[in-house]
């Protein structure tokens, strides 16, 4: 029996209750650079290597990043956990990236002791103001008996109604304080909207009484069940459908209804498609800048076409476009009701999946390109060979046109591409993605530019035996802003030439396998060997810099620049 006044709970640390937390709410890996100021966590992890996996990064950018992509993957909190200081800010990039995506992630920070604080101690920022507008909430925990309580709030703030992500400042005295074992709190519940029986009803109203519906499905929430059931609802209505920026695996893109991605470098005729319909079902994404065209394809705030946008968080429906069936809810809850609507007995719009599907395949027939590469042929080929579920990632860049418009995502979720436009995020997205999913090909498409603000990853694959397929498109420059200087001050080129290192040397200096492309009949060949080797494996391929899009290139791009500034 306890003597009085002694408590009989067995003493703990905070750190082994945040590690605790971590088990309960189903973390299976955690992606860090190591730091100091959380050693008391490292060590918890120690104890738990059979069911945590600690995966070390050269870059807290990568880690946070490679958090965001198993969010995106799962649905699950991706957990990135990185020191204070540097270690935060290098983090950043991440938690904006889940932000503007959506993402469930949740980063951890080790801050400086609760002695220190408010003296601008070693390393110090307040991450309240920091992170306050780029994550769903920010919080210190400063009393260890806390900790359940805060990591289950984490998680179901992550997780429910718009995902996104979620930061925790952790004072190192906190994690090495001795305090009482706290039973941890159950695992979270996500926690979404469904919508209403009246508004499903409403749905089938708008849409019988339409004669150019079109569909644009996309952003986060969604799961492998859920796509099922808006694949078979855009089938039985008959329904074309668009993806929105880089959420071109929400259907699969040989499917009959598929019109093409609704993002940068819209086809044309699906922009027109768009544009003339009389009725928009906007299943899932925000409608932000990329997809709208710079908020030009629909007229703000009340569009022409009638707008039914559902979307998982109140706060998103009205922001710029008022619809006039605004519904709150989760992807997978609108999806099953919608699989659900009989559609009627005569479709006014039946033959329209077929002009907007031939439409799409017109528009990803590769274009010749410069040079002796042909990146769309490339493209096509990957298409035809790898397997369906294969992952593919990339970052920011003129290169990801190509892919975007040329490869054909056919499995839920074997895109992964950061809709805030982050350079870097392809390497190591990959590598998370691998990490998950190792039985898969993970194939990671950077630019020269991309590639380098996350090349150090290569060692982390390479520790981890990832055996994640690089490919590089180096032109010897930063390529996007290239294109935008010439459009912009044509003839005046200042600060985006690049010099590289000689990437197969690189590669191998990691001890990873290396290839170079010169010409489109090299690819496959080299792909092919990449994959033998059953290491990380680097491919560059070489394009000219004057091969700036599909579309045009920079020759052509800057005799247009050159008319309007001599209008």
């Amino acid at each position: 029996m306890a003597s009085a006044g002694v408590s009989s709970n067995p003493l703990t640390t905070g750190a082994r209750l945040v590690v605790d937390a971590l088990l309960t709410h189903g973390v299976e890996r955690v992606f860090c650079v190591p730091g100091e100021s959380f050693l008391a966590i490292l060590d918890s992890l120690h104890d738990e290597t059979s069911r945590i996996q600690t995966i070390v990064c050269r870059h807290e950018a990568a880690a946070a990043n490679m958090a965001e992509a198993i969010g995106k993957l799962t649905g699950r909190p991706g957990v990135a956990l990185v020191t204070r200081g540097p270690g935060a800010t290098h983090a950043s990039i991440g938690v904006h990236t889940a932000f503007q995506d959506s993402t469930p992630m949740i980063l951890l920070i080790g801050q400086c002791a609760r002695e220190h604080m408010d003296r601008e101690a070693f390393q110090e920022i307040d991450y309240r103001r920091m992170f306050g507008q780029m994550a769903k909430w920010v919080a210190q925990i400063d009393d260890p008996k806390r900790i359940p309580e805060y990591l289950s709030h984490a998680f179901h703030t992550a997780t429910s109604g718009r995902p996104g992500p979620v930061v925790l400042a952790l004072p190192e005295d906190v994690l090495s304080e001795a305090c009482e074992a706290v039973p941890a709190a159950p695992r979270y519940q996500r926690v979404a909207a469904a919508p209403a029986p009246a508004q499903i009803e409403r749905v089938r109203e708008l849409l019988a009484a339409s004669k150019k519906p079109f569909v644009i499905a996309g952003g986060s929430g969604w799961t492998q069940e859920a796509t099922a059931n808006f694949a078979r609802f855009a089938e039985a209505w008959r329904l074309p459908v668009g993806c929105a920026f880089r959420f071109q695996d929400t259907l699969d893109n040989n499917h009959p209804n598929y019109a093409g991605d609704v993002g940068l470098g819209i086809n044309p005729a699906l922009a027109a498609r768009i544009r003339d319909a009389d009725l928009l079902l906007i299943l899932g994404p925000r409608m932000g800048e990329s997809t709208t065209g710079g908020y030009t394809l629909l007229d703000i705030p009340k569009t022409r076409q009638t707008l039914i946008h559902i979307h998982q968080g109140a706060e998103e429906l009205g922001r710029v476009y008022s619809a006039d069936l605004p519904i709150v809810s989760g992807m997978p809850e609108m999806a099953a009701a919608l699989a659900s609507l009989e559609p009627p007995a005569n479709i006014a719009w039946s033959g329209a999946i077929d002009e907007a599907h031939d439409a799409y395949l017109a528009w990803r027939k590769p274009r010749p390109m410069p040079g002796d590469v042909q990146l769309g042929e490339i493209m096509e080929q990957l298409s035809m060979h790898l397997p369906a579920d294969s992952i593919v990632t990339n970052g920011a860049g003129n290169y990801a046109t190509w892919l975007h418009r040329h490869y054909a995502y056919r499995h839920y979720r074997s895109q992964l591409a950061p809709t805030s436009g982050a350079m870097g995020y392809g390497v190591p997205a990959a590598i998370a993605a691998k990490s998950l999913y190792p039985e898969r090909v993970v194939v990671a498409f950077a630019g020269d530019g991309c590639f380098m603000m996350s090349s150090q990853e290569l060692a982390t694959a390479m520790q981890y035996q990832l055996a994640v397929i690089f490919v590089v498109v180096n032109n010897q420059q930063y390529g996007t802003i290239r294109m935008h200087q010439e459009r912009h001050y044509p003839n005046r080129v200042h600060g985006t030439a690049l010099t590289n290192p000689d990437f197969l040397a690189y590669a191998r200096a990691f001890g990873a396998h290396g290839e170079r492309v010169e010409a489109t009949a090299q690819f496959m060949p080299a792909f092919e060997r990449a994959i033998k080797s059953g290491l990380p494996s680097v491919i560059e391929i070489r394009i000219p810099q004057d091969a700036s899009t599909p579309a045009a290139t920079l020759d052509q791009i800057r005799e247009q620049g050159e008319k309007l500034r001599q209008k």
